[in-house]
């Protein structure tokens, strides 16, 4: 199972391939981009679970790359580790008022870099500042754009909910439904791509449920467009047995197998230009009531 997702930024091609294949051994996901415009087109691709960003770049700096992924919501919250050939105190202190989580000189010890990937990833996780998964944004960093909606206007939040992905775990496995969680993450971030805005939110409380925060005038189409390809594209995920006829087989509580239908997804939101909160949980509550309507009523 894969520790994470790491993307590298390095235009020196030696050590960008060197941190590849060693972090590859060590089970992370590795990417690289020997640009810093690659850098930002990957990471709104596929949300790494931290990047390793080299200050000197053929096409903008490092710290450039950093501010603009600390400026948009969508990527505030990756773990930046600068990794820079210079020793200036400045130069350290310009990178961590930018936001970045650490700094590595070169030339480096790769124990020492792995030891801080590792503690890096990991503090995330325990501050709960991420989903391991899928690498969104989760509990902490969900509640704080939460409360920033309190005090704006024309905003959607937009509830989102896998069905029967609890059963298709049972019957296909983890790892299985890990890729599952990827796919979605993946696919909610092209569409809002597509039809929101740079500075959506996207989010993942944990499971087989996502948020989007987006503008009021988008909601609609943005659901409609999840529902119609995540249906769509989900099927690719089971086997053609299962696909030809539409169900699975999972074992019931009795012990006896019992069809469930492909996964699909349900979804629902609020706006504040129809609705007025008095506090978050309201906001969550009203749009996951929003999602049971629309399931139950075939919409």
């Amino acid at each position: 199972m894969s520790k994470g997702r790491i993307l590298v930024v390095e235009d020196d091609f030696d050590i960008s391939n060197m941190l590849r294949i060693y972090f590859t051994g060590q089970d992370f996901e590795v990417n690289v981009a020997p640009r810093g415009g690659d850098a930002l087109a990957l990471t709104r691709q596929s949300l790494p679970h931290l990047i390793v960003l080299d200050i000197m770049l053929p096409d903008m700096d490092g710290y450039t790359v950093c501010r603009e992924l600390r400026t948009t919501t969508r990527t505030s919250h990756i773990p930046i580790i600068f990794l820079t050939q210079k020793d200036e105190r400045s130069d350290k202190i310009a990178g961590l008022e930018l936001g970045a989580d650490d700094y590595i000189t070169k030339p480096f010890d790769i124990e020492e870099l792995k030891l801080r990937v590792q503690n890096t990833i990991q503090r995330s996780e325990r501050e709960n500042l991420r989903d391991p998964r899928s690498g969104l944004p989760a509990g902490r960093l969900i509640e704080e754009q939460l409360r920033r909606l309190m005090r704006a206007d024309s905003w959607a939040f937009v509830d989102i909910r896998l069905s029967h992905f609890e059963q298709f775990k049972e019957v296909y496995g983890f790892v299985a439904g890990d890729e599952v969680l990827r796919f979605a993450t993946m696919l909610i971030g092209e569409v809002i791509d597509q039809l929101g805005t740079a500075n959506d939110f996207i989010g993942h409380p944990g499971g087989d449920n996502f948020v989007v925060i987006t503008t009021a005038s988008a909601a609609s189409d943005i659901r409609e467009r999840l529902i119609q390809r995540f249906n769509e594209e989900v099927q690719t995920h089971y086997s053609f047995i299962d696909r030809d006829r539409g169900y699975i087989l999972a074992r019931g509580s009795d012990g006896a197998d019992r069809k469930v239908p492909l996964m699909s997804l349900h979804v629902g939101y609020v706006s504040a230009e129809t609705h007025t909160f008095s506090d978050i949980r309201e906001i969550t509550e009203m749009a996951a009531e929003d999602r049971r309507r629309r399931h139950e009523g075939g919409a």
